[in-house]
């Protein structure tokens, strides 16, 4: 790799009050499930990204790190677990997602609004991020989510239009901006957030046309970081971005349109979400 990717590892006492909460009530996080070259950062400043409804996703996306197969039944109680942990770690910013669940009729909607309701009643100050899946496109499953009030509705494109064949293939480009247009449309209270990788083949200029849409269909916040492959599982890098690139490429996609964009190798897109969310 590139020496710009060599960091320090961080460790220490707050980590592990942060693995301790996190194993003691039994929860999951993206952070440790899709291998994120942030976890021991960002667990080390008390923060974590929690992941409901189990460890194994349904869809069979070639970047992905976290497991891919038949999910566990749903526990009806994780909810209240998310929002204890949020407390016990005291979050002023809360980021919850889940693996994507097509084996349920509601695609989990009633599982995140269950999620940021308790979340809501034990840090009434707190603001709340849902990163969600496609919901298959289902607009009453995007309803249920929003009204439970998010403070962010996050949903990631991941990559640009023409490798979603090979890099997301039970998903669909044009869904995910619907989805993203039907949440700016119907819920004006919440800010609109994406994020997009980079370095798994895509050209610089599919990269502004997707910057384009998100713009076109009313996205406020924009994440982009470097692709960096999770496993020998999932697929190589194609080409790692200097950190040069990235500014040029916030720039670009705030030139296309979107308000607040964070472009940088190490973004990713709960990676500090609570200062994107204030910027």
């Amino acid at each position: 790799m590139p020496r710009w990717l060599y960091r320090p590892i961080r460790a220490g006492k707050e980590l592990h009050e942060v693995d301790a909460i996190l194993r003691g009530l039994e929860l999951h996080t993206v952070c440790e499930s899709a291998k994120c070259p942030n976890r021991m950062e960002c667990f080390s400043g008390r923060t974590a990204t929690f992941m409901l409804l189990g460890d194994v996703c349904t869809r069979t996306c070639a970047f992905c790190g976290v497991d891919k197969g038949a999910p566990g039944p749903v526990e009806e109680e994780e909810p209240e677990r998310v929002a204890q942990a949020a407390a016990r770690m005291r979050l002023e910013h809360v980021v919850i997602t889940s693996v994507t669940r097509d084996d349920l009729p509601d695609g989990g909607a009633m599982h995140f609004a269950a999620a940021v309701r308790a979340t809501r009643r034990l840090l009434p100050e707190a603001t709340i991020e849902v990163l969600i899946p496609d919901l298959k496109g289902d607009a009453s499953a995007l309803r249920v989510i929003m009204a439970s009030e998010p403070d962010v509705l996050n949903h990631n494109l991941e990559t640009v239009e023409e490798l979603y064949p090979r890099v997301r293939p039970l998903a669909d480009y044009r869904r995910s901006l619907d989805l993203l247009r039907s949440a700016r449309e119907a819920f004006a209270g919440a800010k609109i957030k994406s994020g997009l990788m980079a370095g798994l083949g895509e050209t610089r200029q599919q990269l502004h046309r997707a910057f384009r849409d998100l713009a076109g269909v009313g996205c406020d916040m924009l994440t982009i970081g470097q692709y960096l492959r999770p496993s020998r599982e999932q697929l190589r890098v194609e080409r790692f971005l200097s950190p040069q690139e990235f500014e040029e490429l916030g720039r670009e996609a705030e030139d296309a349109g979107i308000p607040v964009v964070t472009s940088a190798p190490f973004v990713r897109s709960s990676y500090r979400a609570r200062e994107l969310l204030h910027k």
